[in-house]
């Protein structure tokens, strides 16, 4: 089964030791009765192994074994637009 990779920015980057930080993935979708555009917005725990992102950088990450109680994701890298900004 292909695991999931989802786009967000780092919110947290304050848990140093541990090498977790925090990404807030939003996605859009059409409302079932009001036919209106949705935003909603989810924050998931994802392994930095390198500690390279900080607050603000536009990741990408990707499903994988459970790595602690709450780090279900780990971080693949950053996106071109947040390469640009840096």
């Amino acid at each position: 089964m292909p695991k999931r990779v989802l786009q967000g920015v780092v919110v947290s980057d304050k848990n140093v030791q541990t090498k977790t930080v925090v990404v807030q993935v939003e996605r859009r979708f059409i409302h079932p009765m009001m036919g209106k555009t949705v935003r909603r917005s989810k924050k998931y725990h994802a392994h930095d192994e390198a500690k390279a992102h900080k607050v603000g950088d536009i990741v990408r990450i990707r499903e994988c074994k459970p790595i602690s109680k709450l780090k279900r994701w780990e971080v693949i890298g950053r996106t071109g637009e947040a390469e640009g900004k840096a």
